[in-house]
């Protein structure tokens, strides 16, 4: 059974290599022009919160196996009571009146290891830059405003940085995801000094190949991260 008056929605991040980017879907429309959305839907009675969340983004955009977290609840009495998302509403909900509390999660993948697809009520599936994200249904930029700022101080924090680079990687590829997510730029050997004598990174004894410049020595995440 169907919670009506429970929901996920999530924020998948994805880095290139070069800029954060956010997965949203397009909603059929029902007349209305591109109505793009978080993947959310409602919380089915036999599961938990993380099962909910893992299903939902399965369904809507195939994506399976990702590091997913909490960043917060979502219960003004109002959040679905826009006259503009009623249509939509009336036509995929049996109670399109009722009051319904969303527990946000967000999501990290590194862009080139999936390949979404869209299904269910999700017309299109999509890549969007995180820093011009077109105007969402019901409060779902709200939503995805507080899984930016979760992000961030995630980052700040080394928690979650290791989920968006290759399994062994350089120095500047790890400032380069860190200068992208938080919007601004570190000094070079403050931020090395920083990771190396915080342990948060091992040194390998390789480096990089197949690249046109002086090959970088390469590194990977310590346990402590």
């Amino acid at each position: 059974m169907i919670n009506p008056n429970v929901s996920v929605d999530c924020v998948v991040f994805g880095f290139d290599g070069q800029r954060l980017n956010a997965l949203l879907i397009e909603q059929e429309d029902l007349g209305q022009d591109h109505r793009f959305a978080l993947p959310g839907d409602h919380l089915q009675d036999e599961e938990s919160l993380d099962e909910a969340a893992s299903r939902v983004l399965k369904e809507l955009t195939g994506l399976t196996g990702l590091y997913l977290r909490q960043c917060g609840a979502f219960g003004d009495p109002n959040r679905v009571s826009n006259t503009n998302d009623l249509p939509w509403l009336r036509t995929h909900r049996s109670n399109p009146e009722a009051r319904v509390i969303t527990i946000a999660y967000y999501a990290l993948v590194k862009m080139e290891d999936f390949n979404p697809s869209a299904s269910g009520f999700a017309k299109r599936v999509f890549w969007a830059d995180a820093y011009d994200v077109p105007a969402l249904a019901f409060d779902h930029n709200d939503i995805f405003n507080r899984a930016l700022g979760t992000l961030r101080k995630a980052l700040k924090d080394m928690q979650v940085g290791f989920k968006l680079l290759p399994e062994k990687f350089t120095l500047t590829q790890m400032q380069s995801v860190h200068e992208v997510i938080l919007r601004t730029t570190f000094d070079k050997r403050n931020f090395r000094k920083k990771v190396i004598n915080d342990n948060w990174v091992i040194p390998l004894e390789e480096k990089q190949t197949g690249v046109y410049h002086k090959p970088a020595r390469l590194y990977r995440w310590s346990n402590k991260a």
